[in-house]
């Protein structure tokens, strides 16, 4: 199968895009803000 220029162009790929690293930003701050509120102690 062969795909013209035009073809080409309209092709768009995969990824993350804008909404997967706004999803992943959004947990780190919130998993940040837990642990200084909540922190777990370590077993010694």
């Amino acid at each position: 199968m062969n795909l013209n220029t035009q073809e080409l162009m309209q092709v768009s790929g995969g990824g993350y895009g804008i909404w997967g690293v706004l999803a992943g930003l959004i947990t780190f701050i919130i998993s940040a803000v837990e642990g200084f509120i909540n922190p777990l102690e370590c077993n010694k």
